[in-house]
């Protein structure tokens, strides 16, 4: 969710009302894409795999503190702005109906129009965590909750729409796919709800929109952001759009956890020199704004950082933006100001030869309103990560980051996030 500057990994606990089944096979006839072509020749909705689809990405780490999309659901469609996640697997919206924390205006909610999914739909046992209550009848609604490690959560109901979607090649088809509409969501401390009209959960679960675009053979089950440092980007589901050559490919973790995107063990490296900090698991996810490391971690970059630093740079203690900021004889007017006062980081993963993510001060650092530079790098124990490691917005900037959930891989190169890739 959106709604922090310091959003943090949405650590989902998925409650679903309904059995546990699996998700193949839950789209019926009825339930099949609505095609439309621009010219003979393109794929149809059964051929499998057709293309890709690039949605443009508009937002910042600072001072927005997330990345979102515009996505049409619906017939006729509406437009909805929706935080971007790959640390959550459901897509849900603020929902029109008696409501608890929604405060968008009426007409940017979500209506359903009798199309809940009820419990006997394979998707919402698909989506329900073993353990969870089960329904008393068949046919009640399926319902949902998810939790996210800020605190914020949503609850509501399970739905099913069209997602009209242009595809690469030129196909415009709707599947029907579901998502979640929310009527009772919450938000952590004094911070204020978030300003999209929900969350884009793009986690590797059978809940997440691009699993079940898979299912029903639009595309590959492989995602990937390109983040601007200057604001915005894009984002695309398939793999049309992946670089034959140049990519550093991580393989997944063996212990991922749950439905998040996880790779290492990795060693921490600071100017070339190992710190000794080593086994860290990392979690890629999007809808973090900063990067988390766990205390051990967090201290030793501190420690390094401000001993290299020398007293070049003054503490401005009096910048709350974020916990450490440093101020210079006059403003700086963006990170390339002060950028050369601080060494690179590099997480080095150890489970597979010469994979490295560079983490340049670009991919750290922020400045602030003030004028300030703030370590982009947050202590995760502080915010009740305990051991996590997340890599943030902040560092993965003018990176093209790419989710493979058919190889298992993560995959990372520079990029120009600044245009839409011409396909």
């Amino acid at each position: 969710m959106g709604m922090k500057k310091q959003r943090i990994i949405a650590l989902t606990s998925l409650f679903f009302l309904g059995l546990f089944a699996t998700f193949r096979g839950c789209f019926s006839a009825a339930n099949q894409p609505q095609l439309t072509q621009k010219k003979k020749g393109h794929p149809t909705a059964n051929n499998r795999f057709g293309s890709s689809a690039v949605l443009a990405v508009q937002g910042n780490v600072y001072p927005l503190g997330y990345y979102y999309v515009n996505l049409k659901i619906g017939s006729p469609p509406k437009i909805y702005d929706l935080d971007i996640d790959t640390g959550s697997d459901l897509t849900w919206v603020q929902c029109d109906a008696p409501c608890s924390g929604c405060t968008k205006p009426r007409d940017r909610l979500y209506k359903p129009n009798n199309n809940v999914v009820t419990c006997v739909d394979p998707v919402c046992s698909a989506m329900h965590s073993p353990g969870s209550p089960g329904c008393k009848t068949p046919n009640e609604q399926c319902d949902y909750e998810v939790t996210y490690a800020d605190d914020g959560s949503s609850l509501g109901v399970l739905v099913k729409d069209y997602f009209p979607i242009q595809f690469t090649n030129g196909s415009n088809i709707s599947p029907r796919l579901a998502f979640g509409c929310g009527y009772n969501q919450k938000y952590s401390g004094s911070h204020s709800p978030p300003s999209t009209a929900g969350v884009l959960g793009l986690g590797n679960g059978k809940a997440s929109i691009l699993s079940q675009l898979r299912n029903v053979g639009l595309t590959r089950n492989v995602l990937g952001h390109c983040l601007s440092g200057k604001g915005g980007g894009y984002l695309f589901f398939g793999d049309d759009l992946v670089p034959s050559s140049g990519i550093v490919w991580a393989p997944f973790s063996s212990n991922s956890l749950g439905k998040h995107y996880s790779s290492g063990p990795a060693e921490l490296v600071f100017g070339g020199k190992s710190t000794g900090v080593k086994g860290l698991i990392m979690i890629f996810d999007s809808g973090s704004s900063y990067t988390y490391f766990n205390s051990q971690a967090y201290q030793a970059t501190v420690n390094l950082i401000k001993k290299d630093l020398n007293g070049k740079l003054k503490d401005a203690t009096e910048d709350k933006s974020l916990p450490i900021c440093w101020k210079g004889t006059k403003p700086f007017k963006s990170v390339g100001d002060v950028k050369t006062h601080f060494k690179p980081l590099v997480l080095s993963f150890t489970n597979a030869k010469n994979i490295q993510l560079q983490l340049a001060p670009e991919a750290y650092l922020i400045v602030t309103k003030n004028g300030n530079a703030c370590l982009g790098i947050l202590n995760g124990k502080e915010v009740g990560l305990g051991n996590l490691n997340i890599i943030g917005d902040i560092s993965m900037q003018d990176k093209m980051v790419i989710y493979d959930n058919e190889k298992q891989l993560i995959g990372w190169a520079p990029a120009n996030c600044d245009r839409l890739p011409k396909s």
